[in-house]
């Protein structure tokens, strides 16, 4: 976000509808450990389906159990009652799920071809690949998830910093809440740039085909639970998962708040470069979405289209806001 929060609110208490309310058995047990189980889970599955030859088909079936189970969780354990009620976002996020699908296959396509050329360079040069093929699958996949993060870093934190790729990444902020549909809500170009940035790398460096499987099933089942309304609570792994408790302060309409978590499946970077960002006094506010731009629009066409109309959006919001100074 490039300009600050109109709403003055600073920084917001701890909400009596939220988390911090009290909690029953139930509600505490699938708040320490929903993610960590689902996310082993499908993990294990997705491993033995990639053994079984059955991996494409397997990792389809896998996602989408995930996201039934998530959606079904929300339901029953809330983060904020809220957050439960569609204000017009749920048919806007649903129209995003194919585009942001077509989009990432393509992107992912093109981001293979890239690191294939990228890694028989490197091969030829140095005589092997970079990648540690003969560790165990479970250290290169944590090795994946922190090398492809890097890139992915520095994109989402400069689309904060830089106004003109905010443009490309604001439709993702235009949520009112979070739930674990927003996940989808990317613009295609948003979405174009992270699948380069995140597979081209790990192609380069060598990553086998299994390794690439499972970043793509951490990274899907990772943005469910990142954007779940769900009252998620994994207390020392939030410094290597950049899960919901950190990426809701990401949300903040203020923006000492949300200029910081950049980090889309890994917190790593975050702590490296000093944006880690996780007060434990206090919950993230119930109130997110755009402060500074009142005018982004609220339907699916109109917010594909939102690159190539900022400078109107700029001014109408101006607009908006010196209305509502004087009113």
């Amino acid at each position: 976000m490039t300009e600050a929060s109109r709403d003055g609110s600073g920084f917001e208490p701890v909400s009596a509808s939220g988390a911090a309310a009290k909690e029953g058995w139930a509600r505490r047990l699938v708040a320490h450990t929903a993610f960590p189980v689902v996310l082993g889970s499908t993990l294990v599955a997705a491993h033995a389906s990639f053994q079984a030859g059955r991996a494409d088909i397997a990792a389809f079936a896998l996602l989408l159990a995930t996201a039934v189970v998530v959606a079904v969780l929300e339901r029953l354990f809330p983060h904020h009652a809220s957050w439960l009620h569609s204000t017009g976002d749920l048919r806007v996020d649903i129209a995003y799920v194919p585009t942001v699908t077509v989009t990432s296959q393509i992107a992912g396509a093109g981001a293979i071809w890239l690191g294939f050329q990228a890694s028989a360079w490197a091969s030829a040069a140095l005589g092997a690949t970079l990648w540690p093929a003969h560790w165990p699958i479970a250290a290169q996949l944590v090795l994946a998830l922190v090398a492809a993060e890097l890139p992915k870093y520095w994109a989402h934190r400069l689309e904060h910093e830089v106004d003109f790729l905010w443009r490309i990444h604001a439709t993702h902020h235009s949520v009112p809440r979070l739930y674990f549909l927003n996940a989808s809500r990317f613009h295609p170009l948003d979405i174009a740039l992270d699948g380069l940035l995140g597979f081209g790398p790990l192609v380069a460096l060598g990553a086998g085909e299994e390794v690439l499987l499972l970043f793509s099933v951490v990274s899907a089942v990772h943005g469910y639970f990142q954007h779940a309304n769900l009252a998620t609570r994994i207390g020392p792994l939030n410094y290597f998962f950049s899960m919901a408790e950190l990426h809701r302060w990401h949300h903040s309409k203020t923006i000492a708040e949300a200029n910081h978590n950049y980090g889309q499946n890994s917190s790593v970077w975050d702590l490296v470069f000093g944006t880690f960002f996780w007060p434990k006094d206090r919950e993230p506010p119930e109130h997110i979405g755009l402060a500074d731009l009142p005018a982004f629009p609220t339907t699916f066409w109109r917010q594909l289209a939102s690159p190539f109309a900022w400078r109107r959006i700029r001014a109408e919001s101006r607009a908006l806001a010196e209305r509502a100074d004087t009113a």
